[in-house]
């Protein structure tokens, strides 16, 4: 008789902890409260000196190629390109490190690089942010 009621009290105890209530509500409102946020920029791991020589192209398909170099003292790590975001005749990208595994170091510690934005063949200008400062602008030249 012990053993039965121990179990429909830890049965009951569990299935009352999957139950959510009226906290449901203000739970749903917290998420699009959030959602909503414009999202933080990431870390910028590069001080203004430490990019440079940043360029937009087209490749053969008509996308965006957004390229630079960028400073990395450490060779233990490299520098990258984020994924661009694109919203309609605009790009941004941003700089950033990685785990270096390439078992290389960049010449003079400057990395070269080079993203190609896919479907980007409306894009008219390029912003390279890093953190919350603009590093360049730049305009992408397309034969109308």
């Amino acid at each position: 008789m012990r053993k039965s009621m121990f179990l429909l009290v830890a049965a009951t105890s569990l299935a009352a902890c999957g139950q959510s209530g009226s906290g449901s509500t203000s739970n749903n409102v917290a998420a699009n409260a959030a959602a909503a946020q414009k999202p933080q920029p990431a870390y910028c791991f590069f001080q203004d000196s430490e990019t440079k020589d940043w360029r937009a192209s087209l490749d053969k398909s008509g996308n965006v190629v957004v390229s630079g170099k960028a400073y990395r003292e450490d060779s233990r790590y490299k520098a990258v390109l984020a994924p661009a975001t694109v919203s309609a005749a605009s790009a941004d990208v941003a700089p950033s490190i990685t785990a270096n595994d390439t078992g290389y170091g960049a010449p003079d510690n400057w990395w070269s690089v080079t993203e190609t934005i896919p479907n980007s063949s409306g894009v008219k200008s390029v912003t390279v942010h890093c953190g919350d400062k603009t590093l360049a602008t730049l305009d992408v030249a397309r034969k109308d």
